[in-house]
């Protein structure tokens, strides 16, 4: 899709976050993979590129922009730099730099600087405000409490959510999971790292010298291994990822018992968000616990 097949919407998004972020004109838009919530493009104005992210009016970018300029400020994980976001045409928009990026690098080194990233806390689990995880609302309001904090605005909203849907045999567990984490989580205080939030296989990849790259965060502060267990779920990460971030930072007692249950979270996100086979997984994950 070149300029002229660009959807008049989305032109004049375009040309509004170009002015935004001061780089003029638009001279050529063309659209690249994205995901399930924004339309994704490639804008050229002069010499310059830019990444262009296009969703509804009401979708938090300004959430997304926070969550890439604080991991950006801790310099471990490269992210995006924020060139603009806001609302045009009724759409909302964020604008990043644009990076050729590869599928393969430096694993190593993703696995230290997550790490690095990692050793960032806060005194408080959650965030400033709320965001969301794909395209379902996540709930960070702070507090003192991990096993309190991931029951309370982790699970039960997901539960919630199943209801929602009439996923009835999911969301009739709910008790049982809860009181399984509560039972996993006892007496466990991890520091509040910052986190990635939403780490899989496709929100990683790496620039042109091999240096890794994280996007599409969903940014909150809590239990490092969170972040890890994500990394497993949905293609997984190369293992001298593993042994280097290991190598950097040692795991917790009982951090492989923890690790269904943070995957949890996930995997009813996507039943919530897809249904199907996921509906069976998370069933199978509360058996676990």
């Amino acid at each position: 899709m070149g300029w002229t097949d660009v959807q008049g919407r989305d032109r004049a998004v375009a040309e509004e976050a170009l002015r935004a972020a001061g780089l003029g004109a638009v001279r050529a838009m063309h659209a690249v993979g994205g995901g399930d919530i924004a339309a994704a493009y490639r804008v050229e104005a002069g010499v310059q590129r830019a990444f262009l992210k296009v969703g509804a009016g009401a979708h938090p970018f300004d959430a997304e922009a926070a969550a890439l300029a604080e991991i950006g400020a801790t310099r471990t994980l490269r992210a995006p730099r924020v060139l603009a976001h806001g609302v045009a045409a009724d759409a909302g928009f964020l604008l990043l730099e644009w990076i050729d990026l590869a599928g393969d690098g430096d694993w190593a080194a993703a696995g230290r600087q997550l790490a690095a990233l990692h050793a960032c806390v806060q005194p408080a689990y959650g965030w400033p405000r709320d965001n969301t995880i794909g395209a379902t609302p996540q709930f960070n309001s702070p507090g003192a409490d991990w096993a309190e904090f991931y029951r309370e605005r982790r699970l039960r909203p997901q539960f919630a959510l199943a209801r929602s849907r009439r996923l009835l045999s999911l969301a009739a567990l709910e008790q049982r999971a809860c009181r399984a984490a509560d039972a996993l989580l006892a007496g466990h205080a991890p520091p509040p790292s910052l986190l990635h939030g939403d780490l899989w296989r496709g929100n990683l990849a790496f620039d042109r010298d091999g240096v890794p790259v994280v996007f599409d965060p969903a940014t909150y502060h809590g239990d490092a291994e969170t972040d890890l267990a994500m990394t497993r779920l949905f293609g997984g990460f190369a293992e001298r990822f593993y042994r280097a971030y290991d190598e950097s930072r040692a795991p917790a007692a009982g951090a492989a018992r923890r690790l269904p249950l943070y995957q949890l979270y996930h995997v009813l996100n996507h039943a919530n968000l897809f249904g199907g086979g996921y509906v069976a997984q998370a069933i199978a994950l509360i058996g676990r616990l």
